[in-house]
């Protein structure tokens, strides 16, 4: 129900056009059309009832965010999920409160440079009389330039790379210390890297136990993209297969030679695969076992970036150069589909993990 209604105002309020002049304009997004959205309970529905949501399950993650796929939505929803979900394992649900009610955007800023897991943390906070103060850069943090508050992941004991030692902070980016770059991103929407010199944080949560929320928050990011690139390559699937009905050489529509078919249908069958490890990965996504869904999310995500990539690069293809002009929506949902890949790492650190896990599950 709320899938439908969530397509539907897409459709209506968003449009390519309307969706572009937004996500490459001034703030990356439209705050009135966030605003809409969280009061038709879009956000509501990422999160479970004990954190102020109606949902949380791992298939409303999934059948949501693959309509936000479909539609090219750039509002801040992966950050929200992401902050929301560590902000529910520290269990604050007053500012969690806030992200459901669309009346906060809460940027996660968890990304370094060189940084490959979850414990790869070298930005460091200090206690600096009742408080803390934070030291070091974020990078690619999205939303960050318009966010009114920032959870921000940081070691408060250890080195990089363990897991101990690593601690969750809310910072204002109006304190001073704190400097924020902007920039728009090659698909759309704007990310910012963010500098702590000496910032005053706030800690969430218990002192060097912030691993689980961040694997939490990581966990519904890569189930959230997958089925986002899900949503955007059932797009490209349709714009393709109606511009090989329609587009004509030697009289007759190109879809009626015979390689292309063979190229279109190894692309629909790749899909349909990438649709089943999207639905596995969702059923996973609830499960106590957290190697199993760590496994079945990493499939996911693994499947979503390589077919991902092969579905935009075929589209292309079969387009000709008109497929790569700013006027064709299928240009944008190709840059869209190549950048997933990139977030929360791409392919081959997920193809690495996913063999990595099976192996741990063997010895064990």
């Amino acid at each position: 129900m709320i899938a439908e209604t969530l397509r539907r105002f897409v459709a209506d309020e968003l449009p390519i056009d309307a969706r572009n002049k937004a996500a490459y304009g001034e703030r990356g997004h439209d705050p009135a059309a966030w605003a809409r959205l969280a009061e038709l309970g879009i956000a509501g529905a990422l999160f479970p009832e004990d954190a102020g949501g109606f949902g949380g399950h791992g298939f409303d993650i999934a059948v949501l965010f693959e309509e936000l796929g479909r539609g090219l939505v750039v509002e801040p929803f992966l950050g929200s999920l992401m902050a929301g979900r560590a902000l529910a394992v520290t269990g604050d649900h007053d500012r969690l409160a806030a992200i459901v009610a669309g009346e906060t955007i809460v940027a996660f800023a968890h990304d370094e440079a060189g940084a490959d897991e979850v414990a790869d943390i070298a930005v460091r906070a200090d206690r600096a009389g009742d408080g803390w103060r934070i030291e070091g850069t974020k990078i690619v943090v999205p939303h960050g330039e318009a966010a009114g508050l920032l959870l921000v992941t940081a070691r408060t004991a250890g080195e990089a790379g363990e897991r101990d030692g690593v601690s969750l902070f809310l910072v204002d980016p109006s304190d001073p210390g704190v400097t924020r770059r902007g920039y728009t991103n090659i698909d759309g929407g704007r990310s910012a890297d963010i500098g702590f010199d000496a910032a005053p944080a706030t800690l969430v949560g218990g002192e060097g136990a912030g691993a689980a929320a961040i694997e939490a928050a990581t966990d519904a990011g890569l189930l959230a993209l997958s089925a986002e690139a899900l949503g955007a390559m059932e797009v490209v699937r349709d714009l393709t297969l109606d511009y090989l009905r329609t587009r004509q050489q030697f009289g007759v529509a190109i879809g009626k030679f015979q390689a292309l078919q063979h190229r279109m249908a190894d692309l629909l069958l790749e899909i349909e695969q990438a649709r089943s490890a999207v639905i596995n990965a969702a059923a996973a996504f609830d499960e106590p076992t957290s190697s199993a869904r760590s496994r079945a999310l990493a499939a996911a995500k693994y499947t979503a970036g390589r077919i991902g990539r092969m579905v935009a690069e075929e589209a292309v293809q079969l387009h000709g150069g008109i497929g790569m002009t700013w006027e064709l929506p299928l240009s944008h949902y190709a840059k869209r589909l190549v950048m997933i890949d990139h977030q929360l790492g791409d392919e081959d650190h997920h193809l690495a993990r996913y063999i990595a896990l099976g192996r741990d599950a063997q010895g064990s």
